[in-house]
């Protein structure tokens, strides 16, 4: 992987590896999480600390991603996010994408290892990193422990706008969508709404 900002250090989460597949236990072993692509692509760790680096907490802490994704379930590994929070999910084999504003869960039908290799050969396409390049290319620069904040959100159109970036805390924003999400779920498609 290439643009390697933060590399995760010890395994300090020996409960929550012993429950992973082996496949995902042999990559932690190597490398126990890494936030790479400046930014374009986090693996998390287990890890105790630091908190945004941390699969239990994505997969079982208050915040899990079950909690509040209506397609979610308890057994989904949330091992991955990519610069704007949208989520990596393991169920079974096969990895599924959550986009974190509508909660729409997709089936990307490659498992594990040929996810890994898709980000790898063709990162910009595999991992939506146009709201990262694009910040990039006016200075900005995400640090470990940050995702990119986009306004208004992507599912929502708005005429001739283009969402805004700003760097934002991993825990920040991941409330942010969560708490977006409810306010639209139950809404149907086309709705009007009003940003505050």
């Amino acid at each position: 992987m290439k643009g390697i900002i933060y590399t995760g250090g010890e395994l300090t989460d020996l409960v929550s590896f012993a429950r992973l597949p082996s496949y995902l236990q042999a990559f932690l072993r190597e490398q126990n999480g890494v936030v790479a692509y400046f930014g374009g692509l986090h693996l998390r760790g287990c890890v105790q600390e630091p908190g945004w680096h941390s699969l239990a907490q994505a997969w079982q802490g208050a915040a899990a991603f079950w909690r509040t994704y209506d397609a979610v379930l308890e057994t989904d590994v949330p091992f991955a996010q990519d610069c704007v929070g949208n989520q990596f999910l393991l169920r079974g084999d096969a990895v599924l994408f959550l986009d974190t504003e509508t909660g729409e869960l997709a089936d990307l039908e490659v498992d594990f290892k040929h996810f890994l290799f898709g980000a790898e050969k063709f990162p910009l396409d595999a991992l939506g990193m146009e709201p990262l390049r694009a910040f990039q290319q006016r200075g900005g620069g995400l640090a470990p422990g940050q995702l990119l904040h986009l306004y208004p959100p992507v599912c929502v159109a708005v005429a001739g706008q283009q969402p805004q970036a700003q760097p934002q805390l991993v825990a920040e924003r991941l409330a942010w969508l969560a708490a977006f999400y409810r306010q639209i779920k139950d809404l149907p498609s086309g709705q009007r709404i009003k940003l505050g």
